[in-house]
């Protein structure tokens, strides 16, 4: 049987850069994944490209006054840690180290492997309470010139360079289902070759076997992704503070993220915490071209859309779009349904409606200049134009009344009355009469104009949603799409996994959103966006240079 220095297990991001650093270290790694090669770079590479940085040369061009600290403020009033003698202890270890690196070498580490970054940084996650809350203080969402591939690139480049020079033996197709031990040691991998795919990225792929493997390692390093497409899990570990599980949601990963390698490490001795917390979304389109089952699109609004439940009533302040994503999935979860509403106008939908996703904006992931400058000066972004027109979750309509019709008529129901929801807006609408006004929504979406970027191409100018020169209007449903698991494997700094008692297993090592991307739980309970690609890179750098010593 052939011996490696190290086998990892999943060729994700985490698994790429994990592999990129033990490879460049002169060891020689074991690369496995189930999936077929065309998806090499896992969820990373459907991503939008967004990372978190703190005090950038992007955000002082644009006025942004960041630091350090008020990161590690941003951080703290975010996640919430409360559980800091034991699921927390290393999850904020792990925060404060990764809040260290966003602010220190993590752009200029990127920047020297080629990676570009948007302009315009992006102001995500805006909480919307006191100071020390949710949220972040200042813009820190820096996209990636060429989006979720162009963060994949330079890590497959160097894996591919490494398979070259005979350090990397990537093997796809072949699904872990043991990991070996001895005398409490993790040792090598077992599991099953699946037949051959011809399955594209993300597609779902088949699950027959056709032969058994064993592989031997001095580490072995898990980095498989989460629960986000195992919804069986998700409602298991729902937890009851966000009110009741969907019945119906769509998913925002393919199906081979299931979970699987969480419960074959646990059984290993691995330890998961913090399975109560996930991140889900609840801007979520039912995609018109899907890749994967029941395909999901979130949509990345701007702060003027008018947010409605089931019934039509209008969302509590701070419930804005772009706010805070849990704080909205509790408040729509405890309606008793698992949709709401936008209603919108054309010129809102022009600015400030953006889609997730690498193959929805190809002009940033295409890195074409032209067609960003096109994106700002053409109206309605060709892929969101496709899902007004394609998609089955928008309703377009001159008047309010056809509008709300055609509401009921998507549903099936008729909890929307069109006399509260021409109240609602009416009422709105007079507090734009002003520059001040006591609608929290109106004073923030003007606060957000303060800031260049969400002026020249995130958010539009404040009007009156009734006015027909500004339609004509559109109703969005919002549906709840799943994403990502905040816990998991429990690991030191090193990305070593931890027993039930605390203890390093030798041998045995995690890494990205297996292991809540770093210690259990970097997150704690909410997350301040940007930092679920930002948490594979260093969390898998951590790791990959923790074996690479060894």
């Amino acid at each position: 049987m052939q011996k490696y220095d190290a086998i990892v297990v999943g060729a994700g991001l985490a698994g790429l850069v994990a592999t990129a650093e033990i490879a460049d270290a002169g060891k020689k790694v074991l690369l496995l994944d189930q999936e077929p090669e065309a998806s090499l770079g896992g969820q990373a590479w459907w991503s939008f490209g967004g990372l978190f940085l703190v005090d950038t040369p992007e955000q002082r061009r644009l006025g942004i006054k960041d630091s350090k600290e008020l990161a590690w403020q941003d951080w703290l009033g975010t996640a919430g840690f409360d559980r800091e003698e034991d699921e927390d202890y290393w999850g904020k270890k792990w925060a404060e180290a990764y809040v260290d690196f966003a602010a220190g070498e993590k752009r200029s580490w990127l920047y020297n492997m080629g990676v570009r970054f948007f302009p315009v940084v992006g102001w995500a996650e805006r909480g919307g309470y006191l100071a020390e809350g949710h949220g972040n203080s200042v813009p820190r969402f820096h996209v990636v010139w060429g989006t979720g591939p162009g963060v994949v690139a330079p890590f497959e480049k160097r894996v591919r360079e490494h398979m070259k020079n005979g350090l990397v033996d990537y093997r796809p197709r072949h699904r872990i289902d043991q990991l070996l031990t001895q005398d409490g040691a993790v040792v090598g991998v077992s599991g099953a070759i699946l037949e051959e795919s011809s399955a594209k990225r993300g597609e779902d792929s088949s699950r027959v076997e056709v032969e058994e493997f064993t592989f031997e390692a001095e580490s072995v390093l898990v980095s498989s992704g989460g629960i986000g497409a195992n919804f069986d899990l998700i409602r298991q570990n729902w937890p009851s503070r966000l009110g009741q599980a969907p019945k119906r949601m769509i998913s925002g990963v393919p199906a081979h993220v299931d979970g699987r390698m969480l419960a074959i490490t646990e059984k290993a001795g691995g330890r998961i915490v913090n399975r109560d917390r996930m991140w889900h979304y609840t801007e979520g389109l039912k995609n018109w071209n899907p890749v994967w089952s029941n395909h999901g699109i979130r949509i990345l609004p701007g702060p003027s859309s008018i947010w409605l439940d089931a019934r039509g009533q209008r969302l509590p302040a701070p419930n804005f779009p772009g706010f805070d994503t849990l704080g909205t999935l509790e408040t729509i979860q405890k309606t008793g349904f698992d949709y709401s509403w936008f209603i919108l106008t054309k010129k809102i939908i022009q600015k400030e409606f953006a889609l997730s996703g690498s193959e929805q904006n190809p002009d940033l992931t295409g890195k074409s200049i032209k067609q960003v400058i096109g994106r700002a000066t053409a109206g309605i972004p060709g892929p969101v134009k496709a899902f007004m027109e394609k998609g089955e979750d928008f309703v377009i309509s001159d008047t309010l009344e056809e509008l709300v019709k055609g509401m009921n008529q998507l549903t099936g129901e008729n909890y929307i009355q069109y006399e509260e929801i021409e109240r609602q807006l009416k009422a709105r609408d007079r507090e734009i009469e002003n520059k001040f006004t006591k609608d929290l929504q109106i004073t923030a979406l003007r606060g957000a104009r303060n800031y260049i970027g969400d002026k020249l191409i995130r958010v539009a100018p404040p009007h009156k949603i009734l006015d027909p020169s500004n339609g004509p209007l559109i109703a969005v449903r919002l549906n709840i799409v799943s994403r990502k698991t905040l816990g998991g494997l429990q690991t030191n700094l090193d990305g070593s996994v931890l027993n039930e008692s605390g203890n390093v297993i030798p041998g045995l090592y995690a890494a990205g959103e297996v292991s809540g991307f770093g210690g259990g739980g970097v997150h704690g309970y909410r997350s301040m966006e940007g930092t679920f690609l930002g948490g594979c890179l260093f969390s898998g750098r951590q790791a990959g240079r923790a074996i690479g010593r060894k």
